[in-house]
């Protein structure tokens, strides 16, 4: 299996998988690895390959099959068998595994298979019953439903029927078919199994070996530990980057030989067995030049030419040239959020701000004259108000100083909680770092931001503030700029920036030699701030005496231009959060969508400059309670040794700012009001109440059942289906479905069991929904089932009224009509 993509500068990245079933011979997969070399060579060697093992599969190839994989039992014989749909004479138990990435490996058809903690699908061709243990969470019998509904649909034609067992007691009549093919079950079911997933601690242990020949013999060096460099790899040699045992990389340098290249999974696969690593260990081999964003990341720094760092910065390699400034247009963020996520701005910074500082553990008012000074003995809460639609939109930002006490930082949280019960939960949190301020946060304060070291802003002060102060003044424009205080110390210069020097007799602004006109006129409106005295601009070169006397003397400081260092060009990636089980595990969403954020999850989304962490209205409270805590024990666990006062921004479900949407591809902001939750998908399946019979041929056994009040099974998103409908499960050896649903035309009670008309031109629901051309009566367009209904059916099957279906596009209608039988 191999996928193209495009990357944002219009280059190729082709992945390149070769799959080992659990059962497949050693011969079998000597020779898939060597298809997969020849495979490489005639995509030019440009392709990341990935070794995949059954049931550990890596999330890059899980994220190819939305609905998850299936398992089969056999091999090349049912490989290469043809599939037809409409196929019903099956009898199989899928075992139901995973929340974000689902399998189902099929499995005994027995009660031994089956546990409390998992779904387990029972597929009997026409029906499909979902067995859901006592201990799983509602993403797992989601999941469990998603891929019912998928079989029945891609599989079945849409004709089979779907029964869930939430609770046993409350389906008697499915279990009892469950025991009619499973036999009686004896004794207790098994617990949950937890899943094997490596930790993050375990994810972080990573080292790099040096792979090369002496003397006709293989050497392994090991040359480096966490954080790894760049620079560690020569294009003349090929690598082995161990991660914890989890995965193994093989880096191929573009100057290393053929044999080499050749020999990159042998040599991974002996790798993997001299350390004692399991065989379904995951293995990628990757190209000089060509590395994938998994790989990448594990190192602390990437460079890349012509990347893009900040608000409209375009930074070269090569020669360190002055870089061009480029003018941020915010007013483009509506129109466009994906450049929202990319600039972290959540608007155009035009919205209102309120400033409260920390004091005796309770919110004090900061005087409005003084907003944009933070001083690093305090935290402060500064609530941002903004306009999104008409209607107002709020992010909370707690900045805690540096030198601030324990107290004062859990007290900041704290208020930070009471502050947003205040505006209705609605608020995005932002914890801000003293030093580690995020883009929008310097936006709001329009170029007035100003970061003392330490000190209070409080009116009575414990310590008076020093004559002699040194800021450091970075920014071109008001939405870019901040000063901060630096030890007042000659070597504390950057000839790349301008200084404010402030003392007791005057200001001075001094400019090295490497920085704009942008940044002089922006330090003279900072300079106003700092000190009233008066403002002497000086140049590099030109200091006076005075000058160097208040810095202490004269001493050595960073003259060169700043080479503008290029970080990764980071794709950001989405994590499940979890820490049930006392281990720290996250689950990685690849080619990560709006639908990947579920209800009941935490999810950590990191674009390196941010952590964000999203809380779903249904996740439990302990992983809510714990989601900071999660994300700070990621960055601390990161392979990369990620900074640790990376901005954590906390955003709710419904909530979501446009810095946060503007990852996702085509946001939907009204899926949380639109979207289906697991009770409602159930419930869309029907009104098992109202089937009076069903009809199950197992094995030339047939079980006769009467009134079905409590079993949930029912067709493929039927709506309340008549109390008369009989339903007929023929489970023979012919493939037929002609006769799968059969009508008693004999049958002279109040059932519609032959396709008469209601009225004039109006028949029962049961005789239109999944049925085929040759099943409906006479005179019905198939294309047109759903005119055939009455009003009352028709909005009871759709919840609207015909106009009202009849207004909207084309493909809705027969979305809609597909989910309910009437296509």
């Amino acid at each position: 299996l191999f996928q193209t993509k495009r990357t944002s500068r219009g280059s190729a990245l082709v992945d390149l998988h070769y799959w080992i079933g659990r059962d497949s011979s050693q011969d079998e997969q000597g020779a898939a690895a060597v298809y997969v070399t020849q495979l490489d060579a005639a995509l030019g060697g440009s392709p990341v390959q990935h070794r995949e093992v059954q049931g550990h599969e890596s999330e890059t190839f899980q994220s190819y099959f939305r609905h998850g994989i299936i398992y089969k039992k056999g091999g090349v014989a049912s490989g290469f068998k043809h599939v037809e749909t409409n196929m019903y004479n099956i009898k199989r138990l899928l075992h139901v595994k995973g929340k974000k990435h689902v399998s189902a490996t099929e499995v005994a058809l027995s009660w031994d298979s089956f546990n409390k903690g998992d779904v387990f699908l029972l597929d009997l061709g026409k029906v499909l019953i979902q067995w859901n243990g006592p201990s799983c969470s509602i993403a797992e019998k989601s999941r469990g439903l998603a891929l019912a509904r998928s079989i029945r649909d891609s599989e079945r034609g849409g004709r089979a029927q779907i029964g869930i067992i939430d609770n046993e007691r409350d389906s008697p009549d499915l279990m009892q078919i469950m025991r009619m093919v499973l036999g009686e079950r004896r004794g207790e079911l098994r617990d949950a199994i937890p899943d094997t997933k490596a930790d993050e601690l375990q994810k972080a242990n990573v080292r790099l070996y040096h792979v090369y020949e002496k003397d006709n013999d293989l050497v392994v060096q090991e040359i480096a530990t966490r954080p790894l460099t760049q620079d560690l790899l020569q294009h003349e040699d090929c690598y082995i980057l161990d991660q914890g045992g989890f995965k193994i990389y093989v880096w191929r340098g573009k100057a290393s030989s053929p044999e080499e290249k050749k020999a990159a999974f042998t040599r991974a696969v002996g790798f993997i067995q001299a350390k004692g690593y399991p065989s379904s260990t995951n293995v990628e081999v990757i190209n000089d030049g060509a590395e994938s964003a998994m790989f990448k990341q594990l190192f602390q720094r990437w460079t890349e030419k012509n990347e893009t760092q900040g608000l409209g910065k375009v930074y070269t390699t090569g020669k360190i040239a002055k870089v061009e400034q480029v003018k941020f247009d915010t007013t483009q963020l509506h129109a466009r959020p994906e450049l929202a996520a990319e600039q972290r701005m959540v608007d155009d910074a035009s919205g209102e701000i309120e400033v409260w500082r920390i004091e005796d553990l309770e919110m004090q008012p900061v005087n409005p004259k003084t907003y944009g000074q933070f001083y690093g003995g305090d935290c402060y809460l500064v609530l941002y108000t903004y306009l999104r639609s008409g209607r107002p939109h709020y992010v909370l930002y707690m900045w805690q100083g540096r030198h601030a006490s324990v107290d004062e930082i859990t007290a900041c949280a704290l208020n930070a909680i009471e502050l947003d019960k205040k505006y209705g939960d609605e608020a995005v949190q932002v914890r801000v770092t003293m030093g580690k301020e995020p883009r929008h946060f310097l936006a709001i304060f329009k170029g007035k931001l100003v970061i003392y070291e330490g000190g209070t802003s409080r009116a009575q002060k414990s310590a008076p503030e020093p004559a002699i102060r040194l800021f450091q003044v970075r920014g071109t424009d008001e939405v870019n700029t901040k000063a901060t205080e630096v030890p007042a110390r000659a070597s504390s210069l950057n000839s790349n920036d301008v200084f404010l020097l402030t003392t007791s007799q005057v200001c001075y602004l001094w400019c090295g030699k490497g920085c704009s006109g942008d940044e002089r006129e922006m330090a003279k409106m900072v300079a106003d701030i700092v000190s009233r005295r008066d403002k002497h601009t000086i140049l590099e070169g030109q200091e006076p005496a005075e000058f160097w006397e208040a810095l202490g003397g004269k001493a050595p400081y960073a003259s060169e231009k700043r080479f503008q260092e290029q970080s990764t060009q980071y794709q950001p990636r989405l994590f499940e959060c979890s820490n049930q089980t006392g281990r720290f595990i996250m689950t990685e969403v690849v080619g990560f969508c709006q639908e990947d954020l579920d209800e009941d999850d935490v999810m950590l989304l990191d674009t390196w400059e941010e952590i964000f962490l999203w809380v779903g209205k249904a996740s439990n409270a302990q992983e809510r309670n714990e989601a900071i805590a999660s994300a700070k024990e990621y960055l601390k666990t990161h392979p990369a040794g990620r900074d640790l006062a990376t901005p954590i921004i906390l955003v709710k479900q419904g909530y979501e700012p446009l810095n946060f949407t503007g990852w996702f591809n085509a946001w939907d902001p009204y899926k949380w009001s639109d979207g289906k939750s697991y009770e409602e998908m159930k419930n869309s399946l029907g009104d098992v109440s109202a089937i009076s019979e069903i009809k199950v041929d197992l094995n030339n056994l047939s079980l006769n059942k009467g009134s079905l009040s409590t079993t949930n099974l029912a067709g493929s998103g039927t709506a309340n289906a008549s109390s008369e409908y009989k339903s007929h499960f023929s489970h023979s050896d012919s493939n037929s479905y002609s006769n799968s649903n059969n009508y008693n035309s004999n049958n002279n009670s109040s059932s519609h069991s032959s396709p008469t008309p209601n009225g004039e031109g109006i028949y029962s629901r049961e005789v239109l929904m999944h049925r085929t051309v040759d099943e409906l009566p006479e005179g019905v367009d198939p294309t047109k089932k759903e005119c055939y209904l009455s009003d009352a059916d028709f909005h009871d099957i759709f919840g609207k009224s015909k106009d009202e279906f009849y207004q909207m596009p084309k493909w809705k209608q027969q979305n809609e009509k597909k989910q309910v039988g009437l296509f």
